[in-house]
């Protein structure tokens, strides 16, 4: 969302935490209000792991938006899930505002577990009603409103469609509302707080997450081994850790074809984002359990 915002309000700049139960369309919206691809998303929950800044500037005040993992009850016991719902419960403190991003016609105990938790934070809360474009019964929306503010405090309410960007201008003006008349806090072309190295593994995630099954992209994380600029190109190897052998055969795929094909499309998402040329290499390796590992989380990068 390029455009800027004419007003003549004083200019405001702080940090909004976007929270919501997984697969509502968290990462979309930061991307469509940043104006560029910070967040990885695929139809796939819990793509998001990172708590992640997206930096959106606008004419009349600018927005670091905190991206969070889908806030869910945690039926595994995972140390990955343990350490997502931290990320994102810790993403309250210290904000000036959040986003109560939501799915039209549908709201769940775990909408109700993220509600709590912005409210215990005691921050002005923007309810984001996402995916209103796929709502077969449009009439539904307006007594779906009505259930879901029922006694619940919002400083706003709006009905949005992030994937095709309708609805973002009012949405940019109530989350401007709430935040602190202040200087802007990031260079006017910043767009996030994570480095190059960190975005070139999520885009190695990422089509983990789109192309392979149910149940294998839950199993593997992505290591930047070598991030070097030669000149105007990108030299980057990634190291894709699976937990068993079985799914390292899966992601490489019969005569290697799966590997291509992740690697192939991740190099085309590295340079539409970096606007360079990327030579991109990738490995499989395993580490057993790595996943439901305190020290492995750490050494991959999931710190508190």
């Amino acid at each position: 969302m390029s455009d800027t915002l004419d007003s003549d309000t004083p200019h405001r700049a702080g940090t909004i935490a976007v929270l919501g139960r997984p697969n509502v369309g968290k990462s979309t919206l930061v991307n469509a209000l940043v104006g560029a691809k910070v967040s990885i998303v695929s139809p796939k929950p819990q793509t998001t792991r990172h708590r992640l800044l997206g930096i959106a500037t606008f004419q009349d005040g600018q927005i670091a938006l905190v991206d969070t993992p889908g806030l869910h009850r945690d039926q595994s016991g995972r140390a990955m899930n343990r350490y997502m719902n931290r990320a994102a419960r810790g993403a309250v403190e210290d904000v000036d505002g959040a986003a109560l991003v939501v799915e039209a016609g549908r709201w769940t105990d775990e909408d109700t577990l993220a509600y709590k938790v912005l409210r215990d934070a005691g921050v002005p809360v923007v309810l984001v009603i996402n995916k209103v474009d796929k709502l077969v019964e449009k009439g539904a929306l307006l007594p779906f409103i009505a259930e879901v503010t029922k006694d619940r405090e919002f400083a706003a309410v709006h009905p949005i469609a992030a994937r095709k960007q309708d609805g973002l201008r009012p949405l940019v003006k109530s989350l401007i509302s709430v935040l602190p008349e202040s200087p802007p806090l990031f260079a006017e072309d910043e767009i996030t707080d994570r480095s190059e190295r960190f975005l070139a593994a999520e885009l190695v995630r990422e089509q983990l997450m789109r192309k392979l099954g149910q149940e294998v992209p839950y199993s593997t994380t992505v290591e930047i081994e070598k991030f070097e600029e030669e000149g105007e190109k990108l030299r980057i190897a990634a190291i894709i850790w699976v937990e068993r052998d079985g799914q390292k055969a899966i992601v490489i795929g019969q005569g290697g074809e799966m590997l291509k094909t992740i690697g192939s499309a991740a190099r085309i998402s590295m340079e539409k984002l970096f606007g360079r040329r990327v030579f991109l290499q990738t490995w499989v390796r395993v580490r057993e359990g790595w996943s439901d590992d305190e020290s492995a989380l750490r050494q991959f990068g999931y710190g508190e």
